[in-house]
C-alpha cells in the first residue's frame, strides 16, 4: 500500500502509475509473443474499496499528527522561556525562519524590496535622531574648558621646569654671574677690573677685583630675597653712566629689578636720594641697560 504525504490539501497524491501485465478483460498473453526473460514484480491493483480505506486512514493519521504538533507548540508558548536575568526574550522578527528571498533583501521575482527598506529606515531614524540631541552644546563647552585646565596645569610645571634647567646650565648653582670691564679702579697696567655677582641662598653679592688684583678685592653687599626659590634667581651685572660724570656706573639685574651704584672714582657706592630723579630718568629713555 502506497504512502501518502500529509499535506494541506485533502486530495491525496495519485496512485503509482504501472503497467499491468495483462489487459482488464483479463486476457491471456498474445499468441506469438516470445516469452520475458525475467518476470516483472508488481502488486495487484487494489481496488476501489480498498483505496477509499487507505485514504481514510492516512487522513486520520494526519489530523492525529497535526494535533499532536499544535500541543506541543501550544506547549511550548506557555512555556517560560529560560533566559538569563535582564535578558529580553526573544522577539517574532527574530525567531522568524528567514525565506530565501528575505536574506537578500529581494523579493521572490529576484527584485529588491523597498518597502522593506523604508521600514527599516524609519526605525533607525528615531534612535539616530535621540542620539543627536542628547549632549547639549554647553556639555561640548564644559569638556573644552577642562581639557585646557587640564592642558595649562600639565604646561605650567613644564616651563618652570625647562627655565630653571637653563639657568643651571647657564648660571649653576649657586647662581655666579662674572664680567670684565673698565671702570676707572686700579687699571693703569690695561688689565680691566673682574667681577662677580652672587646669589648665596637668596643674598646677592657682588666681588670686585680692581684691575683683576685679588689682593684688593671688594664686596658689595645687595639686597636680601624671601621669594619661594630665592636662591635660584639669577644675577647679572651691566655698565653704564647713568648720572652723567663719565664714569660707568654698575647697574645689578635681577628678576625685573635694576638696581644702580654709583662710580665715585674709587669704588661704587648706593644711590642717594638726590641722585634718583636723574637716574630714574635716564633708565625711562634707555629700557635695555
Amino acid at each position: 500500500m502506497p504512502v501518502l504525504e500529509a499535506t494541506d490539501r485533502l486530495t491525496p497524491k495519485s496512485v503509482l502509475r504501472h503497467r499491468p501485465l495483462q489487459s482488464e478483460s483479463g486476457s491471456e498473453r498474445p499468441a506469438g509473443a516470445g516469452e520475458p526473460v525475467a518476470q516483472r514484480a508488481s502488486r495487484p491493483r487494489p481496488t476501489p474499496p480498498d483505496v477509499a480505506a487507505a485514504e481514510i486512514e492516512e487522513w486520520k493519521r494526519a489530523d492525529a499528527s497535526d494535533e499532536s504538533l499544535s500541543g506541543a507548540v501550544k506547549r511550548a508558548q506557555r512555556r517560560p522561556s529560560r533566559t538569563t536575568t535582564g535578558s529580553r526574550p526573544p522577539s517574532a522578527a527574530a525567531t522568524k525562519t528567514p525565506v530565501p528571498g528575505e536574506q537578500s533583501g529581494q523579493d521572490r521575482g529576484g527584485k529588491p524590496a523597498p518597502a522593506r527598506e523604508e521600514k527599516a529606515d524609519k526605525a533607525r531614524q528615531p534612535v539616530a535622531r535621540r542620539w543627536r540631541f542628547q549632549a547639549h552644546p554647553l556639555l561640548y563647552l564644559g569638556l573644552g574648558m577642562l581639557c585646557m585646565l587640564l592642558l595649562w596645569c600639565l604646561l605650567l610645571p613644564l616651563v618652570s621646569w625647562g627655565r630653571t634647567t637653563l639657568d643651571d646650565l647657564r648660571y649653576g648653582r649657586p647662581r655666579t654671574f662674572q664680567t670684565d670691564a673698565f671702570v676707572g679702579h686700579n687699571e693703569t697696567a690695561g688689565i680691566p677690573s673682574h667681577f662677580i655677582a652672587l646669589n648665596l641662598n637668596g643674598h646677592i653679592e657682588v666681588i670686585e677685583l680692581p684691575g683683576g688684583d685679588p689682593a684688593h678685592a671688594r664686596i658689595y653687599s645687595g639686597p636680601q630675597l624671601y621669594d619661594p626659590d630665592a636662591d635660584l634667581v639669577p644675577v647679572t651685572l651691566s655698565f653704564a653712566d647713568v648720572n652723567g660724570d663719565r664714569k660707568p656706573d654698575m647697574l645689578l639685574h635681577f628678576q625685573s629689578t635694576r638696581l644702580v651704584y654709583i662710580n665715585d672714582g674709587s669704588a661704587f657706592r648706593p644711590l642717594r636720594p638726590d641722585e634718583r630723579p636723574a637716574v630714574l630718568q635716564y633708565l625711562e629713555h634707555h629700557p635695555n641697560l
